[in-house]
């Protein structure tokens, strides 16, 4: 009887549930994950968070000849003048179309990619096509922009080519409308960044069961609908995160890009809010103006990304936050 009550007691103290780490003991535990984090930390700091309290010239009539905090306080002056202007609202417009037309296709022509090239059973062949859509991104955008001008121009490659398809009975002045900057600045960086951003699609499909895929033949099923019905699903975690994060990235529509294919006569077409700000706010050295554009967009991507994140959180998806 002794002995029993002895081994019930020696028992009782296992049924206890462990106890919680302090934080103390967790950071010791981790210290070398800590001391390897504490220099990128330093970084982000210095270089992302400790330079923000410049915000504060937004509020100012900033004269880079007078102390910081001897400047006159306008309050909120400079926004009220951004929004005064019609430049500024067509800024915005060009940018945000920009953007979501750089994110449909950004998104849709990558994944096609990375479909295509999961099905490709030649090794050679696989590789050739990877290497060809990879090497654009490599490539400086004035090299860009200077072999989109040549081909697009009235005597370029597209020209001829329609000319002598019969499409057009005369050539097309592409860069000088408007109407078609939007979609050439799309166009032109999908084939930049498609072969790139289709790594990331191809590194979640290697992580998808191959036994999924077997069984699907075993059951009948062909290329497409294996695509739709494994790979596509297979790949939706990555595909909500990245949406999520470009959406945050929508006010960032491009600023090189736009500014050298930009001419006079598709102006009002090709300014983007970084653009306006350097020819309103830094060449006029009206720098309170242009620190006030830039805290209107941080103010504007904070929003959308944190929209984004709670509605993929409320629907059920994987999430950043």
């Amino acid at each position: 009887m002794r002995s029993a009550k002895a081994a019930s007691g020696a028992a009782a103290p296992a049924n206890l549930p462990a106890r919680r780490k302090t934080f103390r003991e967790t950071l010791w535990q981790q210290r070398q994950l800590v001391l390897m984090s504490v220099p990128m930390f330093l970084y982000i700091c210095l270089f992302n968070f400790f330079p923000l309290w410049g915000w504060i010239t937004a509020f100012m009539n900033y004269k880079p000849s007078v102390p910081l905090l001897e400047n006159a306080w306008v309050g909120l002056e400079n926004f009220r003048w951004l929004f005064s202007r019609p430049e500024f609202i067509g800024a915005i417009r060009n940018t945000f179309a920009m953007a979501a037309i750089n994110l449909v296709f950004g998104f849709t022509f990558p994944i096609l990619l990375a479909l295509f090239l999961r099905e490709i059973t030649s090794v050679h062949f696989k590789r050739t096509v990877q290497t060809v859509t990879y090497l654009p991104h490599f490539l400086s955008w004035v090299i860009v922009v200077g072999l989109a001008q040549t081909m697009l121009s009235s005597t370029g490659a597209v020209n001829q080519l329609l000319l002598t398809l019969g499409v057009v009975d005369r050539p097309v002045f592409f860069l000088g409308e408007g109407r078609y900057f939007w979609w050439l600045v799309g166009f032109i960086h999908v084939w930049k960044e498609c072969g790139w951003n289709s790594i990331i699609y191809l590194a979640a499909m290697t992580a998808i069961d191959p036994g999924l895929y077997e069984a699907a033949e075993m059951d009948g099923a062909g290329r497409f609908r294996k695509m739709l019905h494994i790979s596509l699903p297979g790949i939706r975690s990555t595909f909500m995160v990245l949406l999520i994060m470009n959406i945050g990235y929508l006010m960032e529509a491009g600023f090189e890009i736009q500014y050298l294919m930009g001419q006079n006569v598709v102006m009002d077409w090709s300014q983007t809010i970084d653009i306006f700000a350097l020819k309103y706010g830094i060449n006029k050295g009206q720098y309170s103006r242009a620190i006030a554009a830039g805290i209107f967009k941080s103010i504007v991507s904070i929003a959308l990304m944190t929209s984004a994140n709670f509605t993929a959180r409320r629907l059920g998806e994987d999430t950043l936050l």
